[in-house]
């Protein structure tokens, strides 16, 4: 039998167990070891996504497991493989996908939101999804690949480069991934975040980090480029502050990268972006080279995946998991869906 944790809607999850569904042609079944909690799943949890979820559903896109059972027709995948999955299933035929972009499809299925996801035991998928893992990958930091994949995706196309300076507004999950991924292009990287305890992380990691609400943060910059601001800011707050604050800091030809969700409209003052010839940039999930080279910087440590992961919560527990990282304090969130035993 498999068992699954599933959205009902009104913040309620259900553990419930049904048939396991054997894989068909072209697919793979997995044993998923560990799924992470993202802020899309809280956002989903509290009812946000209730318009574009179809409960109940099965969430969860952050995921690391192992090949269970392998279908007609799939090549290079064995029982026992460990491998993640990149949640992107495009359509191959629109406008997007024609210019290359598949990634941003205008029809995507990001599985996990829009169909059934890894927050269970037992997970079917087509195997053009898969993403093999190298061996000696502990599954936990495994988990880490999908939200990595993200930083080194906003990182790339924000063209950083080894002597500039950026900063990262936001030191959650997302932000911390990014701010570390920048470091590790050679960048002097400074973040910026209210809460002492990420705060501290972020210290620990060996970033640079500010409390805006008790330093002059133009101030700061100003002293550490010489009076010419940040290359790149990347908004990762998803607060109106936030975006502010980015326009302020940037240099001539400074690049903005619009990293979080912002459910409302924001002011940007577009004379700052007029008389700094600054570039506005938007980020959207991932590709395969992202992936892989996501795999690559968790494997060798570049990454702190186990700095970052902060609680492993059973598949039973999951309203429990959703409610600690609710509650802050957490920075990465596992559910233990059993495919690790």
């Amino acid at each position: 039998m498999n068992r699954s944790a599933q959205y009902v809607g009104e913040q309620t999850f259900v553990v419930e167990e049904a048939a396991v569904v054997p894989p068909g042609p072209g697919q793979v079944r997995l044993d998923v070891a560990y799924t992470g909690i993202c802020g899309t799943d809280l956002h989903i949890a509290h009812g946000a996504m209730d318009q574009r979820v179809r409960v109940p559903a099965v969430i969860g896109h952050e995921m690391s497991g192992r090949v269970a059972e392998v279908g007609a027709g799939v090549e290079g995948f064995r029982v026992g493989d460990p491998v993640t999955v990149m949640p992107l299933d495009w359509c191959g035929e629109c406008p997007a996908c024609r210019a290359g972009h598949t990634h941003i499809c205008h029809r995507l299925d990001f599985v996990g939101i829009d169909s059934p996801g890894a927050m269970q035991r037992s997970w079917t998928v087509p195997a053009r999804l898969l993403v093999p893992l190298p061996a000696d990958l502990s599954l936990v930091h495994a988990a880490l690949v999908e939200p990595t994949a993200v930083a080194v995706h906003d990182v790339r196309r924000s063209r950083l480069v080894a002597g500039e300076h950026a900063v990262v507004v936001g030191a959650g999950p997302v932000g911390l991934l990014i701010a570390t991924v920048a470091q590790a292009t050679g960048a002097a990287v400074t973040v910026l975040e209210l809460d002492p305890r990420r705060r501290e992380l972020a210290t620990d990691l060996g970033l640079t980090a500010v409390d805006p609400a008790t330093v002059d943060v133009a101030r700061h910059v100003q002293e550490a480029t010489a009076g010419a601001g940040v290359d790149v800011v990347f908004e990762v707050s998803g607060s109106a502050a936030g975006v502010r604050t980015a326009t302020d800091l940037l240099a001539v030809r400074g690049r903005l990268v619009v990293v979080a969700i912002h459910p409302t409209p924001r002011e940007v003052d577009l004379h700052r972006i007029f008389w700094r010839e600054l570039e506005v940039i938007g980020v959207r999930v991932y590709d395969r080279t992202d992936y892989a080279e996501a795999v690559r910087l968790v494997h060798t440590g570049q990454v702190p995946a186990d700095r970052l992961v902060s609680r492993i919560v059973p598949l039973a527990d999951v309203a429990r998991a959703f409610e600690a990282l609710a509650a802050g304090g957490d920075v990465k969130v596992l559910v233990d869906c059993g495919g690790d035993a």
